[in-house]
């Protein structure tokens, strides 16, 4: 058994390997020789999981539902990559800069249903205006929940 792992280590190539601290000497190919005079397809339209993240967060209607954890008076969640609802969920398909804000298209299941929808959304400061743009350009005002002066304290 030893003597087959020597054959394997010896079967990678010619040298001795790079140290540790030391760098690996690098790939020689005709791609990395010339890099790409214009971007890509599609290059204007930001993936989920990056760009800006003015959007994310935890949003609310009224802020005194921003310590509510379930039901129908609770917080909407807003990631790069989802948008969380009571009795839906929606996978962000792709998002959008524009002028004033962001598109965003997204893949929602709700009570069983799947809908393919188209949202606007607008931050300014701890305000969202959030229109969605499959119904009729339907406006909502959130309030952003995550700093701690804009949860009002509970009841004991």
């Amino acid at each position: 058994m030893i003597l087959l792992a020597a054959f394997a280590v010896a079967a990678c190539g010619p040298g001795e390997p790079n140290p540790p601290t030391a760098p690996a000497e690098p790939i020689d190919t005709p791609d990395a020789a010339t890099p790409p005079t214009a971007p890509p397809a599609g290059a204007g339209t930001i993936l989920p999981g990056t760009g800006p993240r003015s959007f994310v967060g935890r949003w609310a209607a009224d802020v005194s539902w921003c310590p509510n954890t379930t039901g129908p008076q609770r917080p909407i969640e807003i990631t790069t990559t989802r948008f969380e609802g009571y009795e839906n969920s929606c996978a962000i398909g792709s998002v959008d800069q524009i002028a004033d804000g962001y598109e965003v298209a997204v893949t929602c299941t709700a009570e069983g249903a799947i809908s393919n929808e188209r949202l606007r959304m607008m931050v300014s400061g701890q305000t969202m205006r959030l229109t969605w743009l499959n119904r009729d350009n339907a406006v909502v005002t959130l309030t952003k929940c995550t700093r701690l002066e804009d949860t009002p304290a509970g009841d004991p």
